[in-house]
């Protein structure tokens, strides 16, 4: 069974930089796929971006130029970096991976989040 644990949210101040990580940990199966999303209050769950093994990567078309996905592979690690935060980037961020090594809709695994306060 594979685990995933978010880091690196917290209260940031607007126009602020920040970086979540997220890393896989447990045996088999072998993830290929990451993707993050988030869900800000009373809003439904939002896709951000994903990446895969192979380092294709993908943004939303509402979060690009300020969102970033890059990973360390050794570390089966995956990063999301928000640039120029705004109080609308308030949320629990969530990272997601899967051994497909094409995008899933619908990934195996997910990590229990992280909460991100954007503070104007």
């Amino acid at each position: 069974q594979v685990q995933l644990v978010e880091s690196g949210g917290g209260l940031v101040q607007a126009g602020r930089s920040l970086t979540l990580s997220c890393t896989a940990s447990g045996s088999t199966p072998r993830i290929n796929y990451w993707t993050w999303y988030r869900q800000a209050p009373g809003k439904q769950r939002e896709w951000i971006a994903e990446i895969i093994r192979a380092g294709t990567s993908n943004v939303a078309d509402a979060m690009k130029g300020r969102f970033t996905i890059f990973r360390d592979a050794a570390a089966d690690t995956v990063y999301l970096r928000a640039t120029a935060t705004e109080p609308e980037d308030t949320g629990v961020y969530s990272c997601a991976a899967d051994p497909a090594i094409v995008p899933v809709i619908t990934p195996r695994f997910w990590g229990q989040g992280t909460q991100v306060t954007v503070s104007s």
